[in-house]
């Protein structure tokens, strides 16, 4: 009878596996990678409270030695175990990683990580509190959820404030603001003549019509690829994020489910199969963000992490200081200029902010990897602000504004999982551009 209790029950283990035992890799994945790089990137200790809650939380455990950190249900199921490399942050793999030497990178050239703010007006301060929510219940500051915002105003930084607990020198994970940043690592190997915007046949083993797939599509987010950007168990989204040891070459298999150019669909698999590309195409493999923008922009705490293939995660996976992230927008606004060298094509913002109108799209305004005040249909996204404003966005409130009619970056951080960050942060520029004038 025991020995028949045991069967079942070790049948009825195996057919909850295979059922769920997807989702719940995807969730001990989640908790693995954020315990680990929280650790280990930001020098932080409350994966719960840092980043976006799991469902699994109150069936996981979490233990971490060394550079390696586990995440399994009930401490025997479904483990994943993320695993930190200098210089590349960390990168959900069963077996050690090799992914070279990381290049060095200073904060030589950077004018903005030893800079000295002066006291910032009280226009502006009052612009500060109301971002932070200051003096409003803990309730409120908590869903506001603020917890690092830099202002540079004509390439000076004006303003700075950080929540309790972070600090000039905490990175901060940008998720999708990373994009932004990877349009400008690519425009800056363009300029080298490395790839192209309209090079194709990006991938060996596309010999269908994915093979007319061009650089400009997936920065532009109309490949065609079969895709669903919802952040949910079993999702594309999160089966590369959590699932995939080779993010691109997951991405790579998927079928069209569009004609490249027809459809403008979000996808964060499109960002990653791009920087499989360039990485490959370049030999820089996991390095590919420390040889190019990071170390030229001296972007000295940015930390990209890669896949257990080598392939940085550039739709996503981007940490770096408030400061770092002001850096980052100030060279947008300078079009691609550093310290009197031109790093990107002359034209590349422009046609970055681009829109092209497919006829058809889930985020009307995005160019080649940024968003733009000015919609197809000729209104504003933000109406009090200037129209050549435009962002870099990322997951649960992060958002790099830039408005080079008025000389403005504002960078602000946070973790806003169910309040607005957008408007305190358009209501921050438009007050910042009435104090400073």
């Amino acid at each position: 009878m025991a020995a028949s209790v045991v069967l079942l029950l070790v049948v009825a283990l195996t057919g909850v596996f295979l059922w769920q035992g997807p989702l719940l890799l995807t969730g001990t994945g989640y908790a693995a990678h954020n315990a680990c790089a929280l650790e280990h990137v930001a020098g932080r200790d409350d994966p719960a409270s840092d980043l976006p809650p799991n469902p699994l939380v109150p069936y996981l455990k979490v233990s971490g030695e060394g550079d390696v950190d586990t995440a399994s249900v009930l401490g025997v199921g479904t483990p994943q175990q993320a695993r930190y490399v200098e210089g590349f942050g960390c990168t959900l793999a069963s077996a050690p990683l090799a992914l070279g030497e990381p290049t060095v990178v200073t904060s030589a050239g950077n004018p903005f990580t030893e800079a000295v703010v002066a006291a910032p007006s009280p226009e502006l301060e009052s612009a500060l509190d109301r971002a932070f929510a200051a003096g409003e219940p803990d309730a409120v500051v908590a869903k506001l959820g603020t917890r690092g915002i830099v202002v540079v105003k004509d390439g000076a930084l004006v303003a700075e404030r950080y929540a309790d607990g972070f600090d000039a020198s905490t990175p901060q994970l940008g998720w999708s603001m990373s994009k932004s940043v990877t349009s400008l690592m690519t425009g800056m190997l363009v300029k080298q003549g490395v790839v192209a915007l309209d090079d194709d046949h990006l991938r060996p083993e596309w010999t269908d019509e994915r093979a007319d797939i061009t650089v400009e599509n997936l920065l532009r987010m109309d490949a065609g690829l079969a895709w669903d950007e919802t952040y949910d168990l079993g999702t594309p989204i999160t089966r590369m994020l959590y699932l995939e040891p080779d993010m691109g070459g997951y991405v790579a298999s998927l079928p069209l489910a569009h004609a490249p150019g027809e459809v403008q669909q979000y996808s964060s698999g499109s960002t990653t199969l791009l920087c499989s590309v360039l990485a490959s195409r370049t030999g820089a493999g996991a390095d590919l963000p420390r040889q190019t923008i990071f170390r030229a922009l001296g972007l000295s705490s940015a930390v990209m992490e890669p896949d257990a293939a080598g392939t940085p995660v550039c739709s996503s996976y981007l940490w770096a200081t408030p400061r770092d992230w002001a850096a980052i927008g100030q060279f947008a606004l300078q079009n691609g200029e550093w310290n009197g060298e031109q790093l990107l094509p002359s034209d590349w913002m422009a046609r970055s902010l681009t829109v092209t109108d497919t006829g058809v799209s889930d985020d009307p305004g995005y160019g080649m990897g940024w968003r733009t005040n000015v919609l197809p249909d000729g209104s504003l996204r933000w109406p009090s602000l200037p129209s050549d404003a435009y962002s870099a966005n990322g997951h649960d409130g992060q958002l790099l504004l830039v408005i080079p009619s008025e000389g403005l970056v504002v960078a602000r951080l946070g973790f806003t999982p169910e309040a607005s960050a957008s408007d305190t942060v358009v209501q921050l520029a438009a007050d910042a551009i009435a104090a400073l004038g």
